[in-house]
């Protein structure tokens, strides 16, 4: 199994080979680092042959050794500079091509120290990208294995498939799960008690759906939080330094594409843990990112 990793020779890139490291130690997985230049960037892979190297070549070697440096002895890793247009659409070609099965990015430059800011590329993968893609927080530097993964769960199109992932990660690794349901209260309605009955009851009978296919013994829980708003109730939710969430994307996605609606965006502004988006309808079993 392999991942891609888009790397860039600053801290988001930095971010995005923990993760990666972090992902690929708990899955037995190989990474592909990718460092995208320019399509307007000289550049040549260098031959033994004794030619001088432009300033930009010595630049991209540089980021080879800083960012192979980062992947620890015991995670294979191979080092990829391309030239691409954009740096999405070249990571989505090498995902294709490599038949990866995750592409991991670090958050945007801008965010709040382990807070998402959704950046251009971000934003671009998550339109387009077939596979999953991961999200590392600003600041992230955990590379043990994973201590537990959420999924975040709902009633919405595109939340099966979220669902079907962890299960997969989870039974085959022994990692413990957990399902989260979020309820959003509005202090105007009088049937938030209801709603949060109902999302304990679609909660349970989602873990006791998991309970038959996963390993006897596995752990496995439950919770539902709530509050004022998304943020409010992941807020409220405790966390593990080696934790991963879960999440499918929206039912506005085309088949097979990812896409990141109101909801998960609402969420993913407030997390201080990895997230992974899941396409919807995915359904590459065999190679799910985790799994």
């Amino acid at each position: 199994m392999r991942y891609v990793v888009g790397y860039q020779p600053d801290h988001r890139g930095a971010d995005a080979v923990a993760l990666g490291v972090a992902v690929a130690r708990a899955q037995g997985a190989s990474l592909d680092l990718m460092l995208v230049l320019g399509e307007d960037v000289p550049f040549a892979e260098v031959n033994e042959d004794g030619k001088k190297l432009s300033a930009q070549q010595q630049q991209a070697l540089q980021a080879q050794s800083e960012g192979l440096a980062l992947v620890p002895a015991d995670v294979e890793a191979r080092f990829h500079i391309r030239q691409g247009h954009s740096f999405a659409a070249t990571l989505i070609e090498a995902a294709v091509e490599f038949e990866a099965a995750l592409i991991v990015i670090g958050a945007a430059s801008n965010g709040l120290f382990k807070r998402y800011t959704v950046g251009s590329v971000a934003n671009a993968l998550l339109h387009a990208s077939p596979v999953p893609v991961a999200l590392a927080p600003r600041g992230f530097h955990h590379t043990d294995p994973l201590d537990r993964i959420t999924a975040f769960i709902g009633r919405r199109e595109g939340a099966e498939a979220a669902v079907e992932v962890a299960l997969i990660a989870a039974g085959r690794r022994n990692v413990p799960l957990r399902f989260v349901s979020l309820v959003e209260l509005d202090a105007r309605a009088d049937d938030f008690g209801e709603n949060i009955n109902a999302a304990h009851r679609h909660a349970n009978t989602v873990l006791t759906e998991a309970a038959h296919r996963l390993p006897e013994g596995h752990e496995a829980t439950v919770e539902v939080a709530h509050g004022r708003t998304f943020e409010d109730a992941v807020d409220s939710i405790d966390w593990l330094d080696g934790e991963i969430v879960i999440v499918g994307s929206s039912r506005l996605a085309q088949k097979n594409q990812l896409f990141l609606g109101s909801t998960a965006n609402k969420v993913l502004r407030s997390l201080p843990v990895p997230m992974v988006v899941v396409p919807r309808d995915y359904e590459r079993v065999e190679s799910h990112p985790l799994g």
